[in-house]
């Protein structure tokens, strides 16, 4: 997972300076990877964070798109 964290940081430090605001979306999508990957794991994050990069295309809308909130775990 922190290899993960690691890699999108480099991006955002790195790469995305160069392109400048570019995202349709809010958060920004490497921003949007960096919460799923942390609230949801590793393997549910890049899963989430891969779909919201399919949806970032020229016929998407755009707007507000938040992580989902991690299931809740009960207790007995």
């Amino acid at each position: 997972m922190l290899v993960l964290v690691g890699l999108i940081r480099g991006y955002q430090s790195v790469i995305s300076p160069m392109t400048g605001p570019t995202c349709k979306y809010y958060p920004s999508c490497s921003q949007y990877a960096l919460v799923a990957i942390r609230r949801h794991g590793a393997l549910r994050g890049v899963r989430l964070a891969v779909w919201r990069l399919l949806r970032c295309n020229p016929w998407s809308k755009g707007g507000v798109d938040d992580v989902p909130e991690a299931p809740r775990k009960h207790s007995h």
